[in-house]
């Protein structure tokens, strides 16, 4: 639908989540989960934002920060981890 955000309804391949206490297993629904940086991670699902938020925060402590994203274009970065802006720039336009 025109107008709606990446994530709420439309196909999004990536997600970019922070939290402050980074999980040690993820169990979700996405194909992939790389860490870019301590507490950065990159996403590969194509459900909404609000399932990959739901089962990423079951992933953490109570008290853990955690913020999600949809990534629909590649974003600049730098000092992320080797192979960081290849994978989002597979996944975004």
């Amino acid at each position: 639908m025109p107008g709606r955000s990446p994530g709420y309804g439309l196909s999004v391949a990536a997600y970019l989540a922070w939290t402050s206490q980074p999980p040690v297993d993820l169990v979700g629904p996405w194909e992939e989960v790389r860490e870019a940086a301590p507490g950065l991670l990159l996403i590969d699902s194509t459900a909404s934002v609000s399932a990959v938020y739901h089962a990423v925060k079951w992933c953490l402590p109570d008290d853990a920060a955690l913020l999600v994203t949809a990534v629909e274009s590649t974003p600049k970065s730098r000092g992320l981890a080797a192979g960081s802006t290849t994978w989002l720039r597979n996944r975004t336009r």
